[in-house]
Protein backbone atom coordinates (compact mmCIF):
# COMPACT_ATOMS: atom_id res chain seq x y z
CA UNK A 1 0.00 0.00 0.00
CA UNK A 2 1.31 3.27 -1.04
CA UNK A 3 1.94 5.93 1.96
CA UNK A 4 0.91 9.61 1.80
CA UNK A 5 4.26 11.82 2.24
CA UNK A 6 4.80 13.00 5.25
CA UNK A 7 5.35 16.42 4.68
CA UNK A 8 1.78 16.55 3.23
CA UNK A 9 -0.62 18.41 5.55
CA UNK A 10 -3.24 15.81 7.16
CA UNK A 11 -6.61 16.55 5.49
CA UNK A 12 -4.91 17.54 2.04
CA UNK A 13 -2.88 14.70 0.40
CA UNK A 14 -6.81 13.68 -1.01
CA UNK A 15 -7.28 16.21 -4.41
CA UNK A 16 -10.47 14.98 -4.72
CA UNK A 17 -11.85 16.05 -1.45
CA UNK A 18 -10.64 19.26 -1.91
CA UNK A 19 -12.39 19.77 -4.90
CA UNK A 20 -15.19 19.16 -3.34
CA UNK A 21 -15.17 21.21 -0.24
CA UNK A 22 -14.40 24.53 -2.76
CA UNK A 23 -17.16 23.26 -5.36
CA UNK A 24 -19.66 23.60 -1.83
CA UNK A 25 -18.31 26.90 -0.37
CA UNK A 26 -18.55 28.39 -4.45
CA UNK A 27 -22.03 27.47 -4.04
CA UNK A 28 -22.47 28.24 -0.48
CA UNK A 29 -21.49 31.82 -0.58
CA UNK A 30 -23.14 33.55 -3.17
CA UNK A 31 -26.67 31.90 -1.14
CA UNK A 32 -25.56 34.09 2.05
CA UNK A 33 -24.75 37.24 0.36
CA UNK A 34 -28.27 37.05 -1.68
CA UNK A 35 -29.77 36.44 2.14
CA UNK A 36 -27.74 39.15 3.59
CA UNK A 37 -28.25 41.92 0.56
CA UNK A 38 -32.02 40.78 0.91
CA UNK A 39 -32.67 41.33 4.52
CA UNK A 40 -30.57 44.62 4.22
CA UNK A 41 -32.83 46.05 1.57
CA UNK A 42 -36.21 44.40 3.46
CA UNK A 43 -35.05 46.44 6.30
CA UNK A 44 -34.08 49.97 3.93
CA UNK A 45 -37.65 49.55 2.94
CA UNK A 46 -39.33 49.32 6.15
CA UNK A 47 -37.21 52.01 7.71
CA UNK A 48 -37.77 54.11 4.51
CA UNK A 49 -42.20 53.08 5.32
CA UNK A 50 -41.44 54.18 8.85
CA UNK A 51 -40.80 57.55 8.03
CA UNK A 52 -42.61 60.29 9.53
CA UNK A 53 -44.86 62.04 6.27
CA UNK A 54 -45.55 65.81 6.11
CA UNK A 55 -49.46 66.84 6.11
CA UNK A 56 -51.69 70.04 5.92
CA UNK A 57 -54.40 70.84 7.58
CA UNK A 58 -57.93 70.77 5.64
CA UNK A 59 -59.25 73.76 6.52
CA UNK A 60 -62.95 73.11 5.99
CA UNK A 61 -62.75 70.01 7.91
CA UNK A 62 -60.83 71.80 10.95
CA UNK A 63 -62.67 73.10 13.46
CA UNK A 64 -62.16 74.51 17.40
CA UNK A 65 -64.93 74.54 19.26
CA UNK A 66 -64.26 76.79 22.55
CA UNK A 67 -66.70 76.18 25.85
CA UNK A 68 -67.12 78.93 28.30
CA UNK A 69 -69.67 80.01 31.26
CA UNK A 70 -72.21 82.57 30.62
CA UNK A 71 -72.66 83.71 34.20
CA UNK A 72 -73.26 80.33 35.49
CA UNK A 73 -76.59 79.89 33.56
CA UNK A 74 -75.24 77.64 30.86
CA UNK A 75 -72.21 77.06 28.75
CA UNK A 76 -71.52 79.29 25.68
CA UNK A 77 -70.59 77.96 22.46
CA UNK A 78 -68.42 79.05 19.69
CA UNK A 79 -66.32 77.55 17.22
CA UNK A 80 -63.54 78.93 15.01
CA UNK A 81 -63.23 77.47 11.33
CA UNK A 82 -60.15 78.13 8.38
CA UNK A 83 -57.54 76.84 10.90
CA UNK A 84 -54.08 76.08 8.35
CA UNK A 85 -50.75 74.92 9.03
CA UNK A 86 -48.74 71.77 8.96
CA UNK A 87 -48.33 68.32 10.55
CA UNK A 88 -45.36 65.35 10.71
CA UNK A 89 -46.71 62.21 11.62
CA UNK A 90 -45.49 58.61 11.55
CA UNK A 91 -48.46 56.26 13.22
CA UNK A 92 -45.73 53.95 14.55
CA UNK A 93 -43.32 56.74 16.34
CA UNK A 94 -45.54 59.56 18.41
CA UNK A 95 -42.65 61.12 19.69
CA UNK A 96 -41.41 61.93 16.42
CA UNK A 97 -44.48 64.06 15.47
CA UNK A 98 -44.26 67.89 15.11
CA UNK A 99 -47.58 70.63 14.33
CA UNK A 100 -47.72 74.02 13.56
CA UNK A 101 -51.17 75.63 13.40
CA UNK A 102 -52.70 79.42 13.06
CA UNK A 103 -56.04 79.89 13.72
CA UNK A 104 -57.74 82.96 12.13
CA UNK A 105 -59.66 84.61 14.87
CA UNK A 106 -61.85 86.78 12.94
CA UNK A 107 -63.70 83.11 11.96
CA UNK A 108 -65.32 83.13 15.40
CA UNK A 109 -68.72 82.30 15.52
CA UNK A 110 -71.09 82.90 18.73
CA UNK A 111 -74.33 82.64 16.69
CA UNK A 112 -74.74 86.37 17.03
CA UNK A 113 -73.18 88.83 14.87
CA UNK A 114 -73.36 91.31 18.37
CA UNK A 115 -71.34 88.46 20.01
CA UNK A 116 -69.13 87.75 17.74
CA UNK A 117 -68.26 91.54 17.35
CA UNK A 118 -68.20 91.98 21.10
CA UNK A 119 -65.87 89.01 21.96
CA UNK A 120 -63.40 90.07 19.06
CA UNK A 121 -63.25 93.69 20.35
CA UNK A 122 -60.35 95.15 22.62
CA UNK A 123 -61.15 94.19 25.91
CA UNK A 124 -61.50 90.75 25.05
CA UNK A 125 -60.01 89.45 22.04
CA UNK A 126 -58.63 92.47 20.97
CA UNK A 127 -59.33 90.72 16.74
CA UNK A 128 -57.89 93.86 15.51
CA UNK A 129 -54.14 93.87 17.13
CA UNK A 130 -54.15 90.23 17.67
CA UNK A 131 -56.22 88.38 14.48
CA UNK A 132 -54.23 85.41 14.87
CA UNK A 133 -53.92 82.42 17.33
CA UNK A 134 -50.85 79.81 16.65
CA UNK A 135 -49.65 76.79 18.49
CA UNK A 136 -46.41 75.18 18.06
CA UNK A 137 -46.35 71.44 19.46
CA UNK A 138 -42.37 71.49 21.77
CA UNK A 139 -43.19 67.62 23.13
CA UNK A 140 -45.43 64.45 22.29
CA UNK A 141 -46.00 62.09 24.93
CA UNK A 142 -47.20 58.64 23.42
CA UNK A 143 -50.17 57.11 25.67
CA UNK A 144 -51.09 53.96 23.58
CA UNK A 145 -51.67 53.16 19.82
CA UNK A 146 -54.23 56.05 19.17
CA UNK A 147 -53.60 58.19 21.91
CA UNK A 148 -51.26 60.91 23.28
CA UNK A 149 -50.60 63.81 24.78
CA UNK A 150 -49.05 66.80 22.98
CA UNK A 151 -47.42 69.87 24.16
CA UNK A 152 -46.81 73.06 23.29
CA UNK A 153 -46.82 77.08 22.97
CA UNK A 154 -50.16 78.48 22.60
CA UNK A 155 -49.79 82.29 21.74
CA UNK A 156 -53.31 83.91 22.14
CA UNK A 157 -54.03 88.44 22.75
CA UNK A 158 -50.34 88.32 22.21
CA UNK A 159 -49.21 85.73 25.60
CA UNK A 160 -47.67 82.93 25.07
CA UNK A 161 -48.23 79.96 27.38
CA UNK A 162 -47.70 76.05 26.89
CA UNK A 163 -50.36 74.14 27.02
CA UNK A 164 -51.18 70.26 26.89
CA UNK A 165 -53.59 68.73 24.60
CA UNK A 166 -55.26 65.44 25.14
CA UNK A 167 -55.05 63.62 21.22
CA UNK A 168 -56.92 60.50 19.54
CA UNK A 169 -55.59 59.38 16.19
CA UNK A 170 -59.28 58.50 14.74
CA UNK A 171 -57.70 57.01 11.29
CA UNK A 172 -55.19 57.37 8.24
CA UNK A 173 -56.27 56.03 5.09
CA UNK A 174 -57.35 57.75 1.87
CA UNK A 175 -59.68 60.14 1.47
CA UNK A 176 -63.47 58.25 -0.33
CA UNK A 177 -63.90 60.92 -2.97
CA UNK A 178 -61.28 62.85 -5.38
CA UNK A 179 -58.80 63.69 -5.67
CA UNK A 180 -58.37 60.85 -3.11
CA UNK A 181 -55.92 62.10 -0.94
CA UNK A 182 -54.15 60.20 1.72
CA UNK A 183 -55.62 61.47 5.32
CA UNK A 184 -55.61 61.74 8.84
CA UNK A 185 -58.07 62.44 11.47
CA UNK A 186 -57.80 63.95 14.90
CA UNK A 187 -59.71 64.81 17.86
CA UNK A 188 -58.32 67.01 20.77
CA UNK A 189 -59.42 68.52 24.37
CA UNK A 190 -57.92 70.82 26.84
CA UNK A 191 -58.77 73.89 28.83
CA UNK A 192 -57.25 77.15 28.96
CA UNK A 193 -57.36 80.11 31.90
CA UNK A 194 -58.40 83.37 29.54
CA UNK A 195 -56.67 85.09 32.36
CA UNK A 196 -53.56 83.50 31.64
CA UNK A 197 -53.51 85.35 28.78
CA UNK A 198 -54.26 88.84 29.33
CA UNK A 199 -58.27 88.35 28.91
CA UNK A 200 -59.81 89.66 32.14
CA UNK A 201 -62.59 91.72 31.15
CA UNK A 202 -66.22 90.94 32.63
CA UNK A 203 -65.37 88.60 35.26
CA UNK A 204 -68.80 88.06 36.23
CA UNK A 205 -70.46 87.31 33.40
CA UNK A 206 -67.83 85.26 30.96
CA UNK A 207 -65.91 82.31 32.96
CA UNK A 208 -62.03 82.00 33.24
CA UNK A 209 -62.09 78.22 32.20
CA UNK A 210 -62.32 77.68 28.12
CA UNK A 211 -63.07 74.43 27.39
CA UNK A 212 -61.29 73.39 23.93
CA UNK A 213 -62.30 70.63 21.58
CA UNK A 214 -60.57 70.26 18.09
CA UNK A 215 -61.68 68.40 15.27
CA UNK A 216 -59.02 67.98 12.69
CA UNK A 217 -57.80 66.99 9.36
CA UNK A 218 -54.82 66.53 7.12
CA UNK A 219 -53.83 65.53 4.03
CA UNK A 220 -50.70 64.13 3.10
CA UNK A 221 -48.87 66.14 0.99
CA UNK A 222 -47.59 65.10 -2.84
CA UNK A 223 -43.93 63.79 -2.38
CA UNK A 224 -44.56 61.83 1.05
CA UNK A 225 -41.81 62.14 3.03
CA UNK A 226 -41.18 64.82 5.77
CA UNK A 227 -38.60 67.42 5.44
CA UNK A 228 -35.63 67.46 8.36
CA UNK A 229 -36.69 71.09 8.99
CA UNK A 230 -39.62 72.14 10.36
CA UNK A 231 -41.82 73.69 8.37
CA UNK A 232 -43.26 77.15 9.55
CA UNK A 233 -46.74 78.15 10.32
CA UNK A 234 -49.01 79.97 7.48
CA UNK A 235 -48.61 83.74 8.06
CA UNK A 236 -52.55 84.95 6.91
CA UNK A 237 -55.51 84.38 8.85
CA UNK A 238 -57.18 83.52 6.17
CA UNK A 239 -56.97 79.97 4.37
CA UNK A 240 -55.83 80.44 0.56
CA UNK A 241 -58.40 78.00 -1.25
CA UNK A 242 -60.70 75.30 0.63
CA UNK A 243 -61.87 72.58 -0.97
CA UNK A 244 -65.81 72.37 -1.43
CA UNK A 245 -68.16 70.11 0.37
CA UNK A 246 -69.12 66.16 -0.32
CA UNK A 247 -71.78 66.32 -2.99
CA UNK A 248 -75.02 64.86 -1.49
CA UNK A 249 -75.52 61.16 -2.09
CA UNK A 250 -75.96 60.40 -6.14
CA UNK A 251 -74.42 63.81 -6.83
CA UNK A 252 -71.41 63.85 -9.16
CA UNK A 253 -68.09 63.44 -7.56
CA UNK A 254 -66.72 66.89 -6.15
CA UNK A 255 -64.18 68.87 -8.38
CA UNK A 256 -60.22 68.64 -7.63
CA UNK A 257 -60.07 70.44 -3.72
CA UNK A 258 -57.27 72.55 -4.83
CA UNK A 259 -59.45 74.55 -7.67
CA UNK A 260 -62.92 74.60 -5.82
CA UNK A 261 -63.11 78.36 -4.40
CA UNK A 262 -63.69 78.66 -0.72
CA UNK A 263 -67.32 78.20 0.29
CA UNK A 264 -67.75 80.46 2.88
CA UNK A 265 -67.37 83.88 3.99
CA UNK A 266 -65.40 84.80 7.42
CA UNK A 267 -67.78 86.52 9.85
CA UNK A 268 -67.62 90.08 10.32
CA UNK A 269 -64.39 91.84 11.70
CA UNK A 270 -64.87 94.46 14.23
CA UNK A 271 -64.19 98.12 12.71
CA UNK A 272 -65.12 100.31 15.39
CA UNK A 273 -61.99 102.55 16.41
CA UNK A 274 -63.48 103.10 20.06
CA UNK A 275 -62.84 100.02 22.51
CA UNK A 276 -65.88 97.66 21.60
CA UNK A 277 -69.35 98.19 23.82
CA UNK A 278 -70.03 95.29 26.22
CA UNK A 279 -72.35 92.27 25.10
CA UNK A 280 -75.73 92.85 24.34
CA UNK A 281 -78.74 92.99 27.18
CA UNK A 282 -75.92 92.12 29.86
CA UNK A 283 -75.90 94.24 33.14
CA UNK A 284 -72.77 96.23 33.79
CA UNK A 285 -70.96 94.18 36.79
Amino acid sequence: MARSDPATPRGTGDPTASSRRGAWCARKLPRTAMAMLFAAMLAVSAAAFAQAARYELDPVHTRVMFEISHAGYSQAIGTLSGSTGTLVFDPEDWRSARVDVSVPLQRLDLGDARWNRAALGRNLLDGDDHPVATFTSTHVEPVDATHARVAGTLTLHGVSNEVVLEVAFNQLRRYPLPPFHRTAGFSATTTISRKAFGIDAWPTVIGDAVALRIEAEARRVRGGVAPDAEQPAAATPEPALEPALEPAPGAMPEPAQDAVPEDTAPDEATTDDTPSQPPPREPTP
